[in-house]
Parts: structure tokens; C-alpha cells; sequence
């Protein structure tokens, strides 16, 4: 095997222009999920991605759903009693605006010199996620020009709402279980340390959203005429979200941190070890101190530990100029960005309980837009991730970080609580890619030896025993 693996690489490094070729094709197409005056467009991208998987040797076809079409592949290894992994990615992007600025047209790819990174790809979709799931799709065309075969059976999802919300994909997972299920999952939508050092995200955290509305008198007042006996609902609103957290930047509700589970000592060594520096992460956003919890490091505040935001209040008259009023109604969006072992239900109903016992005489809470989904976290010990691990080092001649991610991809639950996989997260972004922003890019050397990576990745898996033999 390792003998075709070189031959595989070097088939990777002989078909570079040929790969950036393909890239381009589908970065062309605006296939924006969110913008129905795309739906064309996005219908567009799941054929070309049918047709890709096709020539490679899949058998691939695209599934309608209520919205954005998905695309299923599936091909065999040769051998029988192999892993069977499942390949996860979304053709779909953002919406590229504000328009003018970017340096070239979003999407019309180029190649360009980055002073910080060298050759760069930009186009909207380089990075997120055209530009990753393509790695994955280049090291299999390689296995399978090389070899006449992959080394081990795959089966490929791409979706086209992940951009949007990804609606239709529970009721998808759910009605195709079967042929979906695998071994395990792979998903190329996350990143490195950083451009010289590989990574795998090992833990997700989860989220809680909600929206509060706190209601007082029956109409709007005039301030001078009220002013003093009448209950404000934004004072009230104001003191209420106050309350939220302590001193030390804990998160003040009742049972929040019940059954939290952090990482364990040789995780959070490694952590330590990095050279992460705090002042100049917070000093690009114009910050300069640690808001979080005390006695947790930046990173674990990130990656670890749960938190409680606001992110948006309205009340009252908010134009130019005065207006002398007291609202009837004042609300608040809150996100709470979840750790293992925490229930989305409960941090939703100790919120409520939090309010509610906070309501003063004459006032009302009602609670809009509750949803959760839970945090995920795996076992890095376990062989699949030991493996791409080692694959990883041979490719960057790094040790691969086990990172955390601050934010959530709530496919990676889905495959863990619906078909019972567990999720192998391995990409290649970087940090200032500018995903979801004007002139998005993604490093030449990211497509490059990410394909490579995937590669080596194929190899060292299919030694593994099937999790379901």
C-alpha cells in the first residue's frame, strides 16, 4: 500500500493545474442558497458536483428535497472487509455583497499574490466550502487513477443549504438512513492551527438561542405624565441581562454548569503549549483584556467552557432626536454557546426561570425562538483519529493540534445522534481566509497539500477494522 500511496501523491502533485482547473469551474457558479434568484444556480453546482463524482468513478445522483437539491455518491474498494466512511460538504456560499469590496469579481476565481500568504485563491466559495470539499475530491480521483480503486469504500454528501440553515437536511438523514450510515463521518470544513501546522477540531460546541420580550404597561407613555410610578420594561429588561454574570465573568443561572465536561490534562497541556497569544488575538479586534471566566485560559474560554450572550436589545423609540417615551415593550436576543455534556433543554428552562423570578409587579416575559442543538466531543484517542493524526505529521511534518471550536456545525450532532457516527473534522481554512466576507481566499498551498493530506488520511484509515464489521 504505501508504494501506491507514493505514486498517489505524485499523481496529486503532476495533476495540480488540472485540479485548480476544476476548482475554478465550480467556483463559478453563484450558487447562493439563501437568494431564491439563485435557485437556478444551485441546481447548477449540484449537477456539476453529480457529474464530478461520476468521472471519478462514484455512482452519483442528485436527491431532490423541499429545497436545495443534495448529491449522493457511493463507491466500493476494492477489498471487502474495509472501513466505509461518509464525506460531508456543502456546495452552497454566502451571498458575496457588499460588492464593491472586492478586489476582483466573487465569482470570477483568480489567483493571486498574498503578501502574508503567497498564491491565494479568491473567489467567494474558496475557502467556504468549494475550495475544501474539493481536496477530498481530488485525493480520490488520484487513489482511483492510480490504483483502479479507493482504498476503502466512501460515500459522498454534499448539501446546498448549510449557508442557509440547512432545513432539509434532518428530514434527508432521516429518510435515507440506511444508505447514509458508515463507519464514521469526514468532514472538510474546518481549519488549521495555523498555515504551517495541521489540525483536527475535536470538540463543537453546541447553541441555545431565545428571545425575550418583557411587557409593561398596556401602551407606550409619555415620560413626564409617567415618569416615576410607571414600570419601564427597558430598565427592567436592562437589570434583568445584568444579572446574567458575575464578576469573574461566570454565567449566573442556576444549573448552568451542570454536568460540563472539560478537557482532560494532556488536551489542555497541549493547548498550553501552543503559541497562542491572547493580547494579539484580542488586540486585532480592538480589545485588549479577557471577558470570559477567570481562572480559564483564552483558548479553554473558546473551546470549552459555555457562555451567555446578548446579542441584540430593541425598545423603545430608537430614531433621531428625542422622544419622551416609556415603552410598552422592551426584547433581547441571547445565544448561549454550549460545552459536552450540557442539555439545550435545560439551559433553555433555567433562562425562563431566571427571568421569570426577576419580574417585577406588572410585568410579563414571553419567550420567542427557543431552539437548541447539544456540543459534541470525541475521544482523541480513538484509532481514527490516532491515524489521520499520523497521516497529518507526514504530509506537514507537524504534530496535528486537537483543537476546540468556539462556534458550531450542527451536522457533525446530527450524524452523532441520528445514524450514530462519530465525526472526523479535518480542514484546511485559516483564520484569515475571510469566510463569509468580501475577498474571500484560500491558500494555493491549503488546496494543495490538503488533497495530499486526504490522501495519506485514505491510506492510514483503510488499515483500521471497520467500526461495524
Amino acid at each position: 500500500m504505501a508504494g501506491n500511496l507514493e505514486a498517489v501523491l505524485d499523481a496529486l502533485d503532476e495533476g495540480r493545474e488540472a485540479a485548480l482547473a476544476r476548482l475554478f469551474e465550480i467556483l463559478k457558479i453563484p450558487s447562493i442558497s439563501t437568494d431564491p434568484a439563485h435557485n437556478r444556480d444551485c441546481a447548477q453546482a449540484a449537477q456539476w458536483c453529480a457529474r464530478t463524482l461520476n468521472g471519478i468513478g462514484f455512482d452519483a445522483s442528485v436527491r431532490p428535497t423541499k429545497g436545495q437539491p443534495m448529491v449522493v455518491g457511493h463507491i466500493q474498494a476494492g477489498g471487502a472487509d474495509v472501513s466505509h466512511v461518509l464525506f460531508y460538504g456543502h456546495y452552497d456560499v454566502q451571498p458575496p455583497d457588499p460588492l464593491d469590496e472586492w478586489q476582483t469579481p466573487p465569482f470570477d476565481p483568480c489567483l493571486k499574490e498574498d503578501e502574508a500568504n503567497g498564491q491565494v485563491i479568491a473567489a467567494r466559495g474558496a475557502s467556504d466550502d468549494k475550495g475544501q470539499f474539493m481536496t477530498f475530491l481530488e485525493a480520490c480521483r488520484a487513489w482511483r487513477d492510480v490504483n483502479g480503486c479507493l482504498p476503502l469504500s466512501v460515500t459522498v454528501l454534499l448539501e446546498g443549504e448549510e449557508e442557509s440553515g440547512s432545513p432539509s437536511l434532518a428530514p434527508f438523514l432521516e429518510a435515507n438512513r440506511q444508505e447514509l450510515k458508515c463507519d464514521f463521518a469526514l468532514v472538510c470544513d474546518t481549519g488549521q492551527w495555523d498555515a504551517a501546522t495541521p489540525a483536527i477540531t475535536s470538540m463543537l460546541r453546541g447553541m441555545c438561542s431565545a428571545e425575550v420580550v418583557i411587557t409593561g404597561p398596556s401602551r407606550d407613555l409619555h415620560s413626564g405624565m409617567y415618569g416615576g410610578p410607571a414600570q419601564n420594561p427597558i430598565r427592567v429588561l436592562a437589570g434583568i441581562l445584568g444579572a446574567l454574570h458575575g464578576e469573574n465573568g461566570e454565567v449566573r443561572i442556576p444549573g448552568f454548569y451542570d454536568g460540563v465536561r472539560g478537557p482532560g490534562k494532556e488536551q489542555l497541556d497541549q493547548w498550553n503549549a501552543l503559541a497562542f497569544d491572547p493580547s494579539d488575538f484580542l488586540g486585532q479586534v480592538g480589545l485588549s483584556k479577557p471577558a470570559g471566566e477567570a481562572g480559564h485560559s483564552v483558548l479553554e474560554q473558546l473551546w470549552s467552557r459555555p457562555t451567555a450572550e446578548i446579542n441584540g436589545i430593541i425598545g423603545g423609540y430608537t430614531g433621531p432626536g428625542t422622544k419622551t417615551v416609556i415603552p410598552s415593550r422592551a426584547s433581547a436576543k441571547l445565544t448561549f454557546r454550549l460545552v459536552p455534556g450540557q442539555d439545550p433543554e435545560k439551559i433553555i428552562a433555567g433562562f425562563r426561570t431566571f427571568v421569570e423570578k426577576r419580574l417585577p409587579p406588572d410585568c410579563t416575559a414571553e419567550f420567542l425562538g427557543e431552539r437548541g442543538s447539544p456540543a459534541v466531543g470525541f475521544d482523541v484517542s480513538a484509532p481514527m483519529f490516532k491515524a489521520a493524526a499520523q497521516a497529518l505529521e507526514e504530509e506537514w511534518g507537524k504534530g496535528a493540534v486537537f483543537m476546540g471550536c468556539g462556534g458550531s456545525i450542527p451536522i457533525v450532532e446530527s450524524f452523532q445522534s441520528q445514524l450514530g457516527m462519530d465525526t472526523l473534522l479535518v480542514g484546511f481554512a485559516l483564520d484569515d481566509d475571510r469566510i463569509h466576507s468580501p475577498n474571500e481566499k484560500y491558500n494555493l498551498t491549503s488546496f494543495n497539500k490538503g488533497a495530499r493530506s486526504w490522501a495519506r488520511i485514505l491510506d492510514k484509515l483503510a488499515a483500521l477494522q471497520p467500526v461495524n464489521s
